[in-house]
């Protein structure tokens, strides 16, 4: 998307959230997105491509404002109940995960819309843009986790970034039944991933 900001943006993104919620993405309709919005395709072809670059532009803003939830929950976390490592980080992140779903079913029912475009060319497309931005982040994570302690020293850091990040991205490759798509049973599947990779992963 152009950086240049319009003023019915967000009337778009939401028309656009409504759409892709409702269909999956070959059936989605770019011409009633941009009228529901409002806006004339020349609007429209201004800032975006074409439909998959405003699918992604929206799966890339949905992402951002779960991790923005996730950041400002964490901060409110009384001291002693913060996580004790990397893989209890995990776990806490996956809990407000889920309220975050809760306070924003739109972009919940986007990522299980997603889920189901499993095989499609658009989930690979995606999942490439989004893993690149998961991994500059984990980046991080790791390398303060390991000067924590919280990781086997003989893995290197650029291996244990790539495995973990890997893993996360592809857990709903994993789980991508319909019961695994209930809020408490992907919190849970998620806390099992969790220790799985903690016993091979963890100090």
């Amino acid at each position: 998307m152009k950086k240049k900001t319009f003023a019915r943006k967000n009337e778009l993104l939401e028309a656009a959230l409504d759409e892709f919620t409702l269909k999956n993405y070959e059936n989605a309709s770019l011409n009633t997105i941009i009228k529901n919005a409002g806006i004339s395709k020349g609007t429209f072809y201004y800032h975006f491509q074409d439909k998959e670059s405003l699918y992604l532009f929206l799966l890339e803003t949905a992402n951002k404002a779960k991790w923005k939830f996730i950041n400002n929950h964490r901060k409110e976390i009384p001291r002693g109940q913060k996580a004790n490592d990397i893989f209890e980080e995990f776990k806490i992140q996956a809990q407000i995960g889920m309220e975050f779903a809760s306070s924003f079913p739109q972009y919940h029912r986007l990522s299980m819309m997603f889920v189901r475009e499993r095989g499609n060319k658009i989930y690979n497309n995606a999942k490439s843009k989004l893993n690149f931005s998961t991994q500059s982040m984990m980046g991080e994570v790791v390398k303060k986790a390991r000067e924590n302690g919280e990781l086997n020293p003989r893995f290197s850091e650029d291996f244990t970034v790539k495995v973990l990040t890997h893993l996360l991205m592809n857990f709903d490759d994993i789980f991508h039944e319909e019961e695994d798509f209930h809020l408490n049973m992907m919190v849970e599947n998620l806390n099992n991933y969790v220790e799985f990779m903690k016993n091979g992963l963890g100090k």
